[in-house]
């Protein structure tokens, strides 16, 4: 998160002085099994403080994820033909910090716009899907007075739509609250930008050690920050077309559910299910017609399938250098550590780690590991 160009010569750290070797690396077996034991000690510390401190740490991470999403905006910039190579580094931070506010404050505003008017109509709602779950039991002979009346009343007391929509627009509350507090961590993160390029060299004084800060710094920024960038042009892709299907169909709350698409775009793997699941809930709650939602769900795969396999692969690659399995076990772990945020931040964090733990000896192997082919940037 440097304020140097990071588009300039020498930004990555490529011509650094060579560092030693780690002198733990032809240590006796028994050291390595000491010190083996002393990491897993180490990172299971790490792992409870982390998860009983979910409430604190994961804002600033998301702040953090958000700046570099910036950072990987202004690259962006700076590759548009004919403009971007004029733009001063100043003039594209400004336009990146525009723009990402402007999407998390249109975020807020359709959050908010959504509440009351889905909470209003959650009566109308589940007298819709008792009606539905009714014409089903109809069409499988399911009929008879006493069943469906006994079947009825369970649905009445144990499927509560209204409390369901309850919940979810107080998660709903939570997150806005949540992504207040982001926002001026952000604010003051971006702050800093002047004076963190200095504080990085003030780090260490050895020459050495401060490149190789600079090389981690510039190396994430560059990784990471231009896969959550394009990640975020993609998802917002992926949002629009959503949008015309939904609104072709005149699904309620369309755009509602295209900034859900949005934000689900970053949860590997089951992002893409939920991004369909919630509309076609939606539609069989509004509709009732089977024709009508199946058509929809095929056509929101489609979109999903489209650009999750096509587009997607086409811009990104394989630019954060992780393993599908590194990938869902670091979303499991990430998820049961902070929730649904741990389940946003499972990707740039393990590949934050994977760049750090690629600099060092000691941690190279974890990040072999953590890789797709074994192979690492700097071999």
């Amino acid at each position: 998160m440097a304020e140097r160009d990071p588009d300039a010569p020498g930004a990555t750290g490529a011509n650094l002085p060579a560092l030693s070797p780690d002198p733990g690396a032809h240590a006796p077996p028994h050291l390595r099994l000491e010190a083996f034991v002393y990491g897993t000690v180490l990172a299971l510390i790490v792992g409870w403080v982390l998860y009983i401190g979910k409430g604190v740490f994961a804002p600033i991470v998301m702040a953090m994820l958000v700046v570099f999403v910036i950072v990987g905006l202004t690259r962006q910039l700076a590759r548009i033909p004919v403009v971007g190579a004029v733009l001063p580094l100043q003039l594209r931070y400004a336009l990146a910090v525009v723009v990402s506010v402007g999407a998390l404050t249109l975020i807020a505003y359709i959050a908010i716009d959504n509440i009351d008017r889905v909470a209003a109509r959650a009566p109308a709602y589940q007298a819709s899907l008792l009606g539905t779950i009714q014409s089903l039991a109809a069409r499988v002979g399911f009929e008879s007075e006493p069943t469906w009346a006994t079947l009825r009343q369970i649905l009445r007391d144990q499927v509560s739509l209204q409390s369901l929509i309850g919940s979810t627009v107080a998660a709903a509350a939570s997150i806005l609250g949540v992504a207040i507090v982001v926002l001026l961590y952000v604010t003051f993160l971006l702050i800093e930008q002047r004076a963190f390029a200095a504080k990085v060299d003030r780090l260490s004084s050895d020459p050495r050690s401060a490149a190789l800060i600079r090389q981690i710094v510039a190396d994430v920024n560059a990784r990471v920050g231009s896969y959550l960038a394009l990640k975020t042009l993609l998802g917002m892709l992926q949002a629009v077309v959503s949008w015309v299907v939904m609104w072709w169909f005149g699904l309620e709350f369309a755009t509602f559910w295209a900034m859900l698409v949005v934000l689900l775009n970053y949860i590997p793997y089951i992002g893409s299910f939920l991004s369909v699941f919630f509309p076609v809930a939606m539609a069989i709650v509004q509709f009732g017609d089977p024709n009508t939602i199946v058509t929809l769900a095929i056509a929101l795969v489609v979109v999903q399938f489209a650009i999750g396999n096509f587009l997607d692969p086409y811009l990104l690659g394989n630019s954060l250098n992780l393993s599908p399995a590194a990938i869902l076990v670091s979303l499991s772990v990430w998820s049961g550590l902070w929730g649904l945020p741990g389940a946003f931040l499972a990707v740039p964090i393990t590949a934050v780690m994977a760049i750090v733990f690629s600099e060092f000896a000691a941690t190279r192997p974890i990040a072999v590991l953590l890789s797709r082919n074994g192979t690492l940037s700097g071999d």
